[in-house]
């Protein structure tokens, strides 16, 4: 089992935390430019995208669940179905955002308040960075595919070659033409296109016996878009409410000042960092428990789960450790704004717990969607937001200031772990019949 989920799990590690480097070269180079304007730019403006992007990203988890299990189900019809089904809805929905990209951008910064110079960096940042979206919305539902049907390493490459080209691109703009964040925002449309292009090129190669024949008629059958649309309105909301709480994390940054902002933005990084590679133990999780859940073994299920925790510990141990010891140095990667430095050092005992208060509810999160258990994924991502977050942070924000957000931001990832367990009995191995036990069970 450890061998089945390492397999997995290293390929979508080293996919995951292309993007939090990717993201943490932009701010560097923002960084390291004359104005802290340029960064707050960028951190607002892809705020907007974080918004807009993990909200789709349900297309990437329902389709990830959906394909493992009519995988494990041997059924290439279905398998096949799915793969068209989702591309065809992702490419539709960033084709509707391109058309709503005024009223979008309009509502976006109307809710977040940022500095008069600042905000108009990020609009211009966010009109060109816009057009990347038919192309990022479509490698969600790409990778979810290739995810359910245990092939990780084509996301792997596919995500290495986008960010390293994106990051060329990013030098070669900011340095070599004199461009701003507007730059960063060019690289980021070019260098999306070219890995969905490229990501279908190597499905047509990889994966071309699932496409020897293709039925229209079945790609868009009633009942299988009905299932498909009924699991990803959960997830749906479910990302609604994730990506709210993070909004509202930054937004209420943003009000504290422009140096607040840039504050939490960097500490920010630490978290995603540990989130994408926890993320990869959870991809393998989602689709080793969807392979399980359509060959109906629970005995394997419950035994992923066991080694998976297993791991999810071990990296949450390691990396609070790191952060402790090491979390004061990283900071001079990012930025060489000395005050800025010494404003995030007050907050970094928060980097440093969150891995181990924050893992479980990554884990979970894969093992939920691998048995497509949508609907408690949903009910314990409110519970965790209305009853922990909110109560935290109002209650808290006026004492202890910028700890607060900090503060109510761990007790949400403590308080999903803690939910997600309590009810994973039911949601997750009460789907499930008893079965007859495979020779490695």
């Amino acid at each position: 089992m450890n061998k089945q989920i390492i397999k997995l799990a290293i390929p979508n590690i080293i996919s995951n935390i292309t993007i939090p480097l990717l993201g943490m070269a932009d701010l560097a180079i923002m960084g390291h430019l004359d104005s802290e304007l340029y960064l707050g730019a960028i951190s607002l403006g892809g705020m907007i995208f974080n918004f807009i992007y993990l909200i789709f990203n349900f297309l990437r988890m329902g389709t990830g669940g959906l394909t493992a299990q009519a995988y494990g189900k041997g059924s290439n019809n279905l398998v096949r179905n799915l793969f068209f089904r989702s591309l065809f809805i992702a490419l539709l929905s960033g084709i509707f955002l391109i058309l709503l990209q005024v009223p979008i951008e309009k509502v976006g910064f109307h809710l977040i308040e940022g500095s008069y110079q600042v905000e108009n960096l990020a609009s211009e940042y966010f009109y060109i960075r816009i057009y990347a979206a038919p192309a990022t919305i479509g490698l969600f539902a790409v990778t979810g595919w290739l995810i359910g049907m245990q092939d990780a390493k084509t996301p792997m490459y596919i995500a290495i070659i986008i960010n390293v080209l994106n990051l060329l691109l990013n030098l070669l703009f900011v340095y070599g033409f004199g461009m701003k964040s507007n730059g960063v925002a060019l690289a980021t449309v070019i260098s999306q296109y070219t890995g969905l292009f490229l990501s279908l090129l190597i499905i047509g190669n990889k994966h071309k016996k699932n496409f020897i024949q293709i039925n229209i008629k079945e790609v868009f059958d009633r009942i299988g878009l009905y299932q498909f649309f009924k699991v990803n309105s959960d997830i749906f909301i479910r990302t609604v409410i994730l990506i709210s709480v993070f909004s509202f994390f930054t937004a209420e940054s943003a009000k504290s000042g422009d140096k607040i902002l840039a504050v939490n933005t960097l500490l920010l990084q630490y978290l995603m960092m540990f989130s994408f590679i926890m993320d990869g133990f959870a991809q393998a999780a989602e689709a080793l428990s969807g392979k399980y859940f359509g060959r109906a073994t629970r005995c394997l299920l419950k035994k992923m789960v066991k080694y998976v925790f297993i791991w999810g510990f071990a990296m949450s141990l390691l990396f609070s450790t790191l952060y402790f010891f090491f979390g004061q140095y990283a900071l001079l990667i990012f930025t060489d704004n000395q005050v800025i430095i010494e404003d995030s050092r007050a907050f970094l005992i928060w980097v440093s717990l969150a891995p181990l208060l924050s893992f479980a509810s990554y884990l979970w999160d894969g093992i939920y969607i691998g048995v497509t258990a949508s609907r408690a994924m949903r009910n314990t991502m409110l519970a965790s937001s209305v009853l922990v977050f909110f109560p935290i942070y109002f209650f808290t924000k006026d004492e202890i200031g910028n700890h607060a957000p900090w503060v109510a931001i761990l007790g949400f990832l403590l308080a999903r772990g803690v939910f997600q367990t309590l009810v994973a009995k039911k949601a997750v191995f009460g789907k499930m019949a008893s079965s007859e036990a495979l020779p490695d069970c």
